[in-house]
């Protein structure tokens, strides 16, 4: 079973056990470096590697450095560029801490669980990627960010691959909104084999308190057995929405980031409806998980103003008569997320 499904169950059979608890508020690093008047421009990079893969690997592995801008900076557009065998690649704002240059092995997507040590600003999949920001709208980073390079890789070859990724972090002056990032989905993955169209969803999945954020970007995002992500607003479960992710040709391992303009918003008492298909021809079943063999269903979208990351999941798996919904980090009251999220802090996605 996967760290999110063990997480989402633990939570529900055993919250005090697991933690649980209300978490507090999120802090959001932008927010403190706005506070203070001092801005400068210019193009700012950090690197992960090189580093060498051996061959027959796959492995997540993280650099945490500093990003050298010695007063706060608004940016506006970042270009992550990777190297051959990169599956996935995360850019984060950390609040604070030492270096770590050299690619050591990490926890897939725990910096986006607890907000009092930073929060994700990007996830690339593509070779070369850049994403731009709507006008005003920035992510604000405080002198000597540091910041967190995420790369999952795989080496399927037999010799030695070395791999570099890095991340441009352009700016402007004078923007007057922030920006953050949602990452959601869901773990109900049970793929049997056979040649067949394969659907999970749609599922419905509501994010309380972001009623009214504004979308500018879209991506979804499977493994190898994926050929179709689609997303819509929706005020329901039964609502069947408003499509706002669906390329006529999804590529799996480089998706299409759907852009919005204008942005478009998240419905007042709602969320979104989402569904991934698939063709299993692996002649096993397939289930939900991290590894490329693995499958997953997700989507992740850029929005403003902040109200901060988001990590959130729909699950059917668990008895309840509406499923269970859960976000990292949780909302005040909202004990099955706050258990779930100290859970996955402790062990990872």
């Amino acid at each position: 079973m996967s760290q999110l499904r063990l997480a989402i169950a633990c939570a529900i059979t055993a919250v005090a056990a697991c933690g649980g608890g209300n978490s507090s508020d999120p802090t959001d690093a932008g927010t403190d470096a706005a506070n203070d008047a001092s801005f400068t421009t210019g193009t700012y990079t950090a690197t992960w590697g090189p580093y060498t893969i051996p061959p027959g690997t796959e492995d997540t592995r993280c650099v945490e450095v500093k990003l050298g801008n010695t007063d706060n900076i608004q940016v506006h557009e970042i270009n992550n560029v990777l190297g051959t065998a990169s599956h996935h690649f995360i850019v984060y704002r950390k609040a604070d801490g030492p270096e770590q240059t050299t690619p050591t092995p990490c926890n897939p997507f725990t910096g986006t669980l607890d907000p009092a040590n930073g929060a994700p600003l990007m996830i690339t999949q593509r070779g070369d990627e850049t994403l731009t920001l709507p006008e005003g709208v920035v992510f604000t980073l405080k002198p000597n960010q540091l910041i967190r390079l995420e790369l999952h890789y795989v080496n399927p070859s037999d010799e030695p691959v070395t791999v570099e990724a890095r991340a441009e972090f352009r700016t402007v002056l004078g923007a007057n909104q922030e920006a953050d990032f949602i990452f959601a989905g869901t773990p109900d993955i049970d793929l049997p084999s056979g040649t067949q169209t394969q659907t999970v969803g749609p599922t419905y999945l509501p994010l309380v308190g972001l009623e009214g954020a504004n979308v500018f970007a879209i991506t979804g995002h499977t493994h190898q057995l994926g050929k179709t992500v689609t997303v819509a607003t929706a005020t329901s479960e039964t609502d069947p929405g408003t499509q706002v992710y669906g390329p006529a040709n999804f590529n799996w391992d480089e998706p299409e980031t759907t852009y919005h303009t204008p942005s478009f918003q998240i419905p007042q008492n709602g969320g979104f409806r989402f569904s991934c298909t698939y063709v299993n021809n692996t002649g096993r079943r397939v289930g939900f998980g991290e590894g490329v063999d693995d499958e997953m269903c997700f989507f992740w979208l850029y929005y403003y103003p902040s109200q901060g990351a988001k990590v959130c999941a729909h699950s059917d798996q668990f008895n309840q008569p509406n499923g269970i919904d859960v976000c990292c980090p949780a909302a005040e009251g909202d004990v099955v997320s706050a258990a779930a999220c100290q859970y996955l802090r402790n062990g990872g996605f």
